[in-house]
């Protein structure tokens, strides 16, 4: 089993920051000439000598940056860089955070980002985890019959509620679904403070000075952190194992290579769920150790090939072209798939017949993995009552002060039915006999609702 996952190797896009590169020369002879090019890559410092002149090179890109700069991944903690001015490019996960973390610290922090982001929340209505609510069949079986433009105006509509992206700088031209979600409740409010500010993609770096695509330029920038994402690759293995090509790489399922003899590799957790990637990780084993021991078999090649086909035409279709979007896959269908590949996918249907309630509990509560211990191999017989009692266990934690009930409001209804009954008894005790002499003595009215209900005294 190969499990380095997919954040194996940081990408660091440098060359796509080039700078101006500025040939100079020293002139010892009137035939030399000064001449400006542009180049890709970092400070380069080329003394050339012919007869009479020296030709010097020098670039004006990220290497030539005062600061200092890295991979988010050697980002550890925000202590150093307090009172610092920092620039974060990438808005995906772990630029969200970063950026939001060091804000606490540092004077200023810049992020920037090419596309924009649709920004979710950690919390969800009513202080749930969003994934318990967001992650359930219900959900699955609307999206599959629902018009997609539907599905994302609506879930577009629902986090514009929290705040305006377009208004903070962060809505992206794509739709909501068509991206790896960024997750992130502090970064609206780090806007809001001024402690952030969302920039565009970055142009180009001019020693201590940030220029953006927009023109703007931040200057005496003390750190850039690249949150620009990985790549991953198997250089522990023969390339025509596993060949990968600007991380797209053909697994049968994401699990098994298709031109092995044997079945004797599989690749658990190369994906990127909008979900919870443990469990999807323990699952794609459990069909592995079966395939291993010969108590599941793979299809044919070209069954596989179709299948994999089939999912990268999918991918294309809705997500936005990038890196990042190679592996991606939903938690609750891709579960599924991979459980009917090892016996355990929930008899939803039998349930309904057999165990109502378990049922239900399975179609509009949280696709949690203990429905998949239900039946088959590696049943577990208390699955039924820990999806019966999972909600449980998510408010039982946060069960740490015993809060008052709120105050009766016995006391104000008391009043408005005081005061209704005796509009009532008015209107009973005037008949439509007495109707032209309440128009015209209408004080008198007043003089009676005071005989049951006391009334303010008007003053002149």
């Amino acid at each position: 089993m190969v499990c380095t996952g997919h954040h194996c190797h940081p990408n660091l896009p440098l060359q796509d920051f080039p700078g101006a590169t500025h040939v100079m020369t020293k002139q010892t002879d009137s035939m030399c000439k000064v001449q400006q090019h542009n180049v890709n890559k970092g400070i380069v410092n080329l003394v050339i000598q012919e007869s009479l002149c020296h030709i010097q090179i020098l670039s004006l890109g990220i290497d030539s940056f005062k600061g200092k700069f890295f991979h988010s991944r050697d980002y550890k903690n925000p202590e150093e860089w307090r009172g610092k001015r920092v620039v974060v490019i990438g808005i995906g996960n772990s630029g969200g955070d970063i950026a939001v973390e060091l804000s606490r610290m540092a004077k200023q922090v810049y992020l920037s980002t090419r596309r924009g982001s649709w920004i979710l929340n950690r919390v969800g209505d009513k202080g749930v985890p969003i994934d318990m609510l967001f992650n359930n069949r219900m959900n699955v079986c609307l999206s599959q019959l629902l018009p997609v433009g539907f599905i994302n105006h609506f879930g577009e509509k629902q986090l514009n509620k929290r705040f305006n992206h377009k208004l903070y700088g962060l809505q992206p031209a794509h739709r909501v679904f068509s991206q790896h979600p960024t997750i992130n409740d502090d970064l609206p409010n780090r806007i809001l403070s001024g402690t952030v500010s969302v920039k565009p993609n970055v142009k180009e770096f001019r020693g201590s000075s940030v220029v953006f695509e927009d023109g703007t330029v931040e200057d005496d920038i003390d750190l850039v952190v690249f949150a620009t994402g990985y790549t991953f690759s198997f250089p522990f293995l023969p390339s025509h194992v596993i060949p990968v090509s600007k991380n797209k790489v053909s697994l049968y399922k994401y699990v098994y290579p298709t031109g092995l003899e044997h079945t004797t590799l599989a690749v658990i957790g190369l994906i990127q769920p909008l979900g919870a990637i443990m469990p999807i990780s323990e699952m794609q084993a459990r069909w592995a150790t079966r395939v291993f021991k010969g108590l599941c078999k793979l299809p044919p090649m070209s069954a596989m090939m179709k299948d994999i086909n089939a999912k990268e035409e999918a991918m294309a279709k809705r997500y936005v072209a990038a890196q990042r979007h190679t592996i991606q896959v939903d938690y609750i269908p891709y579960m599924d798939e991979l459980a009917k590949q090892v016996g355990v996918c929930p008899p939803i249907l039998k349930l309904l017949l057999t165990d109502p309630r378990l049922a239900l509990n399975i179609i509009f509560g949280p696709c949690t993995p203990y429905q998949f211990r239900l039946h088959g191999p590696g049943q577990w017989d208390g699955a039924r009552q820990a999806i019966l009692t999972q909600w449980d266990r998510v408010t039982e934690p946060l069960k740490t002060r015993c809060t008052p009930e709120p105050q009766s409001q016995r006391s104000s209804h008391s009043l408005m039915f005081s005061v209704s009954a005796a509009v009532l008894l008015s209107a009973l005790y005037y008949s439509r006999a007495s109707l032209h002499a309440l128009i015209a003595d209408p004080s008198s009215l007043l003089d009676k609702i005071r005989a049951f209900v006391p009334l303010p005294l008007t003053t002149q």
